[in-house]
């Protein structure tokens, strides 16, 4: 389908149901694959093709002679190496594949279940590519490198690097294997008998300088450096190089054990983790995008995330080189339903032995791929179920036999196996809307343990991505026809294939939409509150007695444009529940607890914040302050929580109501601003009617005196300078102290000039604000300046109660404008 779309031959197909317009019957029949190579130099060197993973299966021919046939190349992960030396000629050589139709629930590779409409073709295909390699009489396989790092000084490390020296020739070699890392070289001379295979380990007890001292640690993003070392290895027979590898790897420790309540908490170096993640969804048609994939790490550490979890949708090499030098920590695992746990009655078919041998190789490629990635903490061989006892112990041999290096778990749901024990996860939802109170509750989805996925579901984009992927006949369905499926929801046998409890939820909670844009303004209000809440509720417990050690929102991003479960749109447009997250995951926090009513502040880094200064504030609707808390002298140790006070409660507040609060150290230099818009009647919920996705409202919040705000006018000033290929453009807001008013919700973005499009992908460094008369803010947004297109970057403001506007903000270069 990639192909087809790069020919031309589908345009646009993201837009409406166009997808629907694709015919499924180029994808009944096999696809042919043919590439030229040529081979020139040394006669004597050896051949081979690697094929990294075929969806579903293939098979293959060299030179018009079949090299492997479908029996052996299968699987999307399963990495194998073919021998081609007698078959290669100099000059040209062809290689041509068939790859055959794929079905998810026949083979393992990968579906989409509820995520998005399936590919059309169930993306069969060369997904990741094949490799042609040449070496002499002895190759190199499998470098890897563990550290053993002292723990809690992180003052030594040593390094274990091992490989195999494989003797391809018929005749026996003396081979001398050498390699150089972080300063210290080694080496060491193995005889190799023909064909024979041999791992070579070097280590502080063959090679003391492996024992570093003061080694450069790999930390998570928000902790500290992300560093990384690079190992080379060589194998030279009779003097001349026959193979070559290198690889990058970190120094740092991983490890997990289960709290006393049962659940999984991840320690690195030392130090347990709030795991702060999101779930992973590649291109709808796997197109290798590195560019894209960078912009989409960028938005992961703006957010303020730690980890991505990829529940069956592994990544190619380029993916987890950004991890880790981002410091991004993956939960790395197979899929649910389909053929992979089709022995669950999932929907796929039951496993045979060829299934049996796709899953072992599948294990076994993969380990190899990931297990010198610092970034990779754990691999879950289940999903939404464990394995069976036999499948599991398949996994957990694989895993062994590569030297995997980090946790094995059972299952992202709350199960377990023999072989890799209790999982310590939940799985318990929910994956439809639920008020902002939910997380805070001691059941299913609430802030304890750790949970694998989870979130309020509808995710509204921007009225701009809207217009781009919705019909005319969906935009309106969208805020006046809840009950409708809609085709960018989710497919239609799912739950989620309408937004009605959404809707139903916005419209009693806001009032009902007058149309659609005013919708989309109060759809960014339910994403922001609510996702904001999750993350907030989570860190909140991170050391409670029961305490919350991990969450996943569902998800990170979308496969293709969706209305459900993202973070940030197809189009990296952020909107409310970008915001939302963003907010929650501040390096140092102030939240208010939902429910109790407490105000808790939140280190989430490794230094001691000291001498920091909380201002609570409740606040009217017109914005009159009602009651006012000072706190001096603050201290917040690394990586725990403190809970400020208990907000007492107030006669005669407004039905909806603020709270404002502020976290200040010496000078008044902010370091979290938070405000809160509550209802005097807050939402109720059924427990006892709760489902694996939902759990129902008896009794909504009511906000809909925000619809009955004064209408206001901000002051806004901005500029743009350029740094490197980007530029940098500060908006400075103040609501003038005579306008009396709350400026409520204001949203910024960067066009392409007035009226123009949308300047993504962007990170701001805050957004969606709420303004006191007399109050001021300073925010700015990165984007890059050639998508900028050649217009004059141009800030848009609106909000809740604020008229939009549109502000030129030109570039200045030493002092001059410039366009």
């Amino acid at each position: 389908m990639a192909a087809l779309l790069k020919d031309g031959r589908y345009t646009n197909v993201f837009q409406g149901d166009r997808l629907r317009s694709v015919n499924h019957e180029h994808f009944r029949i096999p696809w042919w694959y043919r590439a030229e190579f040529r081979v020139d130099g040394a006669r004597d060197l050896r051949t081979y093709i690697r094929t990294n993973g075929i969806i579903p299966r293939a098979d293959l021919w060299l030179n018009g002679v079949e090299i492997a046939d479908h029996t052996q190349i299968a699987g999307a992960f399963a990495v194998h190496e073919i021998d081609v030396t007698r078959l290669v000629h100099s000059g040209v050589n062809t290689l041509a594949v068939k790859v055959y139709p794929a079905e998810p629930e026949r083979d393992l590779i990968m579906g989409w279940i509820d995520w998005n409409p399936p590919a059309p073709d169930n993306n069969m295909g060369l997904w990741r590519g094949i490799d042609v390699l040449r070496s002499g009489p002895v190759s190199l396989h499998g470098l890897r490198v563990t550290s053993n790092l002292a723990l809690p000084t992180l003052d030594q490390a040593a390094l274990a690097i091992k490989a195999e020296v494989r003797n391809d020739d018929d005749a026996a070699h003396s081979v001398v294997v050498g390699g150089e890392t972080a300063g210290v070289k080694f080496h060491r001379r193995l005889a190799l008998k023909p064909h024979e295979s041999k791992t070579v380990t070097f280590n502080p007890a063959s090679d003391p300088a492996l024992e570093l001292h003061n080694p450069r640690v790999w930390w998570p993003v928000g902790l500290g450096s992300h560093a990384l070392y690079k190992v080379k290895l060589s194998a030279k027979v009779n003097g001349a190089l026959s193979d070559h590898a290198q690889t990058t790897f970190g120094i740092r420790d991983v490890r997990s054990h289960l709290t006393p309540q049962g659940y999984r908490q991840f320690v690195v170096n030392g130090m347990p983790l709030l795991i702060r993640g999101a779930g992973w969804s590649p291109d709808m048609f796997l197109r290798v995008q590195p560019k894209r994939l960078a912009e989409e790490f960028h938005y992961v550490r703006n957010l303020g995330l730690n980890a991505i979890r990829t529940e069956g949708k592994l990544e190619r090499q380029h993916f987890y080189d950004l991890a880790d030098r981002n410091g991004i920590m993956i939960l790395s695992g197979w899929e649910c339903c389909d053929k992979w746990e089709g022995w669950a009655g999932t929907g796929g078919a039951p496993w045979d032995a060829a299934d049996m041998k796709v899953a072992r190789e599948s294990m076994t490629s993969e380990a190899r791929l990931l297990r010198n990635h610092p970034s990779v903490i754990a691999f879950l061989i289940g999903s939404d179920n464990a394995p069976p006892a036999k499948i599991a112990q398949l996994y957990v041999d694989a895993l062994h036999a590569a030297d995997w290096p980090n946790p094995i778990v059972s299952a992202a749901s709350a199960q377990k196996t023999p072989a890799a024990g209790p999982s310590g996860l939940k799985m318990a939802g929910p994956y439809a809307w639920v008020p902002p109170n939910y997380w805070y509750a001691d059941k299913h989805g609430g802030a304890f343990g750790f949970d694998s996925e989870m979130s309020a579901g509808i995710d509204i984009p921007t009225l701009d991505s809207l217009k781009k992927m919705l019909s005319a006949v969906a935009l309106k369905a969208l805020w006046q026809k809840p009950h409708v499926k809609q085709y960018h929801a989710a497919p239609a046998f799912s739950p989620f294939s309408t937004l009605k409890r959404f809707d139903a939820a916005l419209a009693a909670r806001y009032g009902k939409p007058r149309s659609l844009e005013d919708y989309v303004e109060k759809a960014q209000l339910a994403n922001y509150e609510a996702t904001r809440a999750q993350f907030e509720a989570y860190a909140a417990h991170m050391d409670a007695d029961a305490p919350a050690t991990g969450l996943i929102y569902w998800m990170l991003n979308n496969a293709w444009p969706s209305l459900h479960w993202h973070l940030f749109n197809y189009y990296l447009d952020p909107a409310g529940a970008y915001f939302g997250a963003k907010k929650a995951n501040e390096p140092i926090h102030i939240l208010y607890a939902y429910g109790s009513g407490k105000i808790v502040a939140v280190n989430l880094t490794r230094q001691s914040a000291a001498d920091l200064t909380a201002q609570i504030r409740v606040r009217d609707l017109d914005g009159r302050i009602r009651y006012e808390k000072r706190i001096a002298h603050v201290t917040l140790p690394a990586n725990q929580t403190r809970e400020l006070l208990q907000l007492p409660k107030l006669a005669h507040l407004s039905p909806t109501y603020f709270v404002e609060l502020d976290l200040t150290k010496s000078h008044d230099k902010l370091v979290s601003r938070n405000v809160y818009w509550l209802s005097t009647h807050p939402d109720e919920l059924d427990w006892k009617k709760s489902t694996w996705y939902i759990t129902p409202v008896t009794r909504y919040a009511d906000f809909s005196a925000l619809e009955q705000m004064p209408a206001t006018t901000v002051e806004v000033s901005a500029a743009t300078r350029r740094a490197g290929v980007n530029d940098i453009t500060t908006v400075t807001i103040r609501n003038p102290a005579k306008s009396n008013h709350v400026a409520f919700f204001q949203h910024l973005s960067i066009r392409r000039g007035a009226n123009g499009a949308p300047v993504l992908p962007v990170t701001w460094n805050g957004n969606d604000v709420t303004l006191w008369p007399g109050e001021s803010i300073t925010l700015t947004a990165r984007y890059g300046a050639a998508d900028l297109a050649g217009a004059v970057p141009t800030v848009r403001l609106h909000g809740f109660n604020v008229a939009r506007r549109e502000i030129p903000a030109p570039v200045i270069r030493k002092g001059v404008k410039t366009n």
